[in-house]
């Protein structure tokens, strides 16, 4: 059985070797922004030490799916950590909860209890952060790269759309990050609706 400590670095080195290198967005800087974010929120949200591992497990598989499939990564990175979690000492139910958390990272988002609405919740917090706009941009050109006829109009609107019906789950995101969020949106639609030079 290996250490639970070598589980980062395994599943790092799992993007490392097999993750498309066009993935700007989900890829192991993502990965690792969500796992502090997971802890931070789980912190203020008064988990359990024993919690705060599962999230970190969830938060850590969240997207490895992503090596083998880009539409449908969730179900996969389920599959791969019911392969791969049993080497670090996870038994099933503890692997059926850390689904749970993966597959409410599915958009739209429909978390069934705290720990699934803190992994839904990190890994969307960074649309309420001063870096949305620079996020943003790495996954239009994520996404561009898969559908090349995609322009930054189409994207803005879909970004609209998406940030119009979302919302966050924890107390820790509708109090720091629903704010910077909804200032987010406006800029968007204020930027889309400005009259074109001519």
């Amino acid at each position: 059985m290996q250490n639970k400590e070598e589980m980062q670095d395994f599943v790092l080195s799992l993007f490392k070797e097999k993750l498309n290198q066009n993935y700007y967005f989900h890829n192991e800087q993502h990965t690792l922004y969500v796992l502090d974010k997971a802890v931070e929120i789980a912190h203020y949200e008064k988990c359990t030490e024993a919690d705060i591992e599962l999230l970190k497990v969830a938060a850590l598989w969240h997207d490895a799916g992503y090596i083998n499939i880009y539409f449908g990564h969730e179900e996969e990175s389920c599959e791969l950590s019911k392969i791969y979690l049993p080497d670090f000492g996870y038994n099933q139910k503890e692997i059926s909860i850390v689904c749970g958390m993966i597959m409410a990272t599915k958009t739209p988002q429909s978390p069934q209890n705290l720990l699934e609405e803190i992994v839904a919740d990190a890994d969307l917090e960074y649309l309420g952060t001063s870096s949305a706009e620079n996020k943003a941009m790495l996954l239009y050109k994520e996404l561009k790269y898969l559908n090349p006829i995609l322009t930054e109009k189409q994207w803005n609107e879909t970004q609209i759309n998406f940030i119009k019906t979302h919302h966050y789950f924890t107390n820790y995101c509708k109090t720091f990050a629903e704010p910077a969020k909804e200032a987010y949106l406006s800029k968007l639609i204020k930027e889309l609706n400005k009259p074109k030079e001519k």
